[in-house]
């Protein structure tokens, strides 16, 4: 291979446009208190007595040091002998008993709650998305409608809202965990052991997640969107996903559909329509349609993409998309055009 011949200044400008939308690509909280869903609701209700109470006994403790530092013990001419009776009382209702109770009130509303998720349960069907963790990005594979309505995605999980929807979850690597705060709580992945869970959002809207076992250099930009959309939405959404990549539009596009499919692009994704059918990462079929790239770190843009296909290692250190350096600066400008065709 080549290094690709583009001046210093127009590469450091790119490396600088993605720099700018690193982190920025999803901005919605992800708060536990901030139930959007009826499994994250659950652990709410749970979460809610478990704070207050931590908060209480914490206020009761503090009070009780400042009594102690405060109160007159004497001297030692005038201090009760160790056997003296009164501090038993103490220990028992203090140091046993209202622990006990507290502990025991909090273990078992745990185990009620985890108790009301179906996931323990037998399964009524086939789940309609399988999620796989990857270092470090998701596959998600839709399996809603026949064998041949099937595709698969990367990063974006869309969802129709109001409505349940049951997720299997596995690894292909290390042991990732996958937590949508507003809508679920975690769950890990595991190589060899298929999990599977229920989400459900209230209303239409973008919900944060992201891996929450530390798996590798690049755990922390391992993130995930769940989209609900309005019912017909996602209708619209699934038949749209299901078509092939859309013809090249341009010349431009055109060329760098070619050049994308000559080179070593081909072998590692896949892209519907095309002689791109590798599974190593991401399908890009409608990677025009998803607002983030990288493990949804990165905002999908014209800047980011220019810059993470020829140096993706300088923006996600460690991943598995390599820099790719044999293209010139027109020939990466074709294939950018191309992939932002992918609608």
């Amino acid at each position: 291979m080549t290094r690709a011949r583009r001046g210093p200044v127009a590469g450091a400008a790119l490396l600088a446009a993605a720099s700018l939308a690193w982190g920025c690509a999803t901005s919605q909280p992800r708060s536990v208190l901030d139930a959007a869903g009826p499994a994250a609701r659950r652990l709410e209700d749970l979460g809610w007595p478990v704070l207050v109470g931590f908060l209480v006994t914490s206020a009761v403790m503090w009070l009780l040091l400042v009594w102690v530092a405060r109160r007159r013990t004497g001297s030692l001419a005038e201090h009760a002998p160790i056997e003296a009776r009164g501090g038993g009382r103490w220990l028992l209702v203090g140091g046993l008993a209202i622990p006990a109770i507290a502990f025991a009130e909090a273990y078992f509303a745990t185990v009620y709650t985890m108790g009301t998720f179906p996931m323990g349960h037998e399964p009524e069907g086939p789940a309609q998305i399988r999620v796989v963790g990857r270092q470090w990005w998701w596959e998600v594979h839709y399996r809603i409608g026949g064998l041949t309505e099937r595709f698969v995605t990367a990063n974006e999980i869309h969802v129709p809202a109001g409505r349940p929807i049951d997720v299997e979850l596995e690894s292909r690597d290390v042991i990732h965990s996958f937590w949508v705060p507003r809508l679920h709580g975690k769950v890990d992945l595991i190589p060899g052991l298929v999990n599977r869970i229920r989400i459900q959002a209230d209303r239409p809207g973008t919900y944060e997640g992201a891996c929450a076992e530390f798996c590798g250099p690049q755990h922390a930009r391992m993130r995930f969107v769940v989209i609900a959309d309005s019912p017909e939405d996602f209708r619209r959404w699934l038949e749209h996903q299901r078509e092939p990549a859309p013809a090249p539009a341009t010349a431009a596009a055109l060329r760098g559909r070619r050049l994308f499919e000559g080179a070593a692009c081909a072998t590692c994704h896949t892209v519907r329509g095309t002689d791109a059918k590798g599974t190593v990462g991401p399908d890009l079929t409608h990677l025009a349609s998803r607002r983030t790239i990288a493990g949804a770190s990165l905002t999908r843009d014209v800047a980011t993409l220019h810059a993470w296909v020829a140096n993706a290692q300088s923006l996600k250190p460690g991943a598995r998309m390599p820099n790719v350096t044999q293209f010139t600066g027109g020939e990466l400008g074709d294939v950018v055009t191309f992939l932002e065709g992918l609608e």
